[in-house]
């Protein structure tokens, strides 16, 4: 797995969109991207981020339950956004098609990846979101 290359705090609710649009700038072309976090520590607030900035109008939420949401972007292309909470194993990542979403050039992003780590290509991005004392956020 690749690493983020700079670290990027969010001290604030009023800093998602900043914070959102740094991301975007350091992964650059990077289309797969696993979420590392405790649960609240903001992964789906986060892609509620990066989809608004990317120009996404539907509905952002957890795909807790579907396992994989795709939204559309403005040119057409899509991002997929993968909750893999509830996965029993990693042969249900497998059933939805996973290398499909994968390999087919769009945003995946992705949260809960230690779910399926042993499925994932060796250059998706692993992306830490850590809660600090202050309520703020570091990703790293």
């Amino acid at each position: 797995m690749k690493h983020l290359e700079r670290e990027i705090f969010i001290r604030s609710t009023d800093e998602l969109e900043r914070a959102a649009r740094d991301f975007l700038a350091v992964i650059g072309a990077q289309r797969l991207v696993a979420f590392y976090a405790p649960m609240g520590a903001g992964k789906t607030t986060f892609t509620t981020a990066l989809c608004k900035v990317l120009g996404v109008e539907d509905p952002v939420c957890s795909p807790t339950f579907t396992l994989v949401n795709e939204y559309r972007l403005p040119d057409g292309d899509s991002v997929f956004h993968f909750d893999f909470y509830r996965l029993r194993n990693a042969a249900e990542a497998l059933d939805i098609g996973l290398y499909d979403y994968l390999d087919s050039g769009s945003l995946c992003l992705m949260e809960w990846p230690e779910n399926i780590e042993g499925l994932l290509p060796d250059d998706t991005l692993a992306v830490r979101i850590e809660v600090l004392p202050d309520g703020s956020r570091r990703l790293f």
